[in-house]
């Protein structure tokens, strides 16, 4: 998008404020359709850097994620966690992972996330 859409960085703002990590959103930004939860950005941060902590090999970067404290501004991304993104008749990964995506790349997205059934 060239001017992000207000409507999406009104939902984003929400969710940053606090009001609300439950927000189910389906995006679509570059090709690829993305479909999850919405976190606030210091939660989202805090979970990848707990992942990160966790791992042998990838330790080390655990503290980029909790170095830089987000301040109160207008979103600039979407933080997704406990999401998938989906291709054919699969979400990647099946169990979600953390995605952050530049709103102003969202060229199309809806309210609600998206799952496969074997019905």
């Amino acid at each position: 998008m060239s001017k992000p859409d207000e409507l999406l960085v009104d939902v984003a703002t929400l969710v940053e404020s606090g009001h609300s990590n439950q927000m189910t959103l389906t995006v679509v930004a570059g090709g690829a359709v993305i479909t999850g939860r919405l976190a606030p950005e210091a939660v989202w941060r805090q979970r990848v850097s707990e992942v990160l902590a966790d791992s042998a090999s990838l330790n080390r970067f655990s503290s980029v994620f909790t170095a830089t404290t987000c301040e109160e501004k207008t979103p600039t991304h979407l933080h997704f966690h406990v999401a998938r993104i989906l291709q054919g008749t699969v979400g990647i990964p099946e169990t979600g992972g953390m995605y952050r995506v530049a709103i102003d790349d969202v060229s199309a997205w809806t309210v609600g996330d998206f799952s496969y059934s074997d019905q």
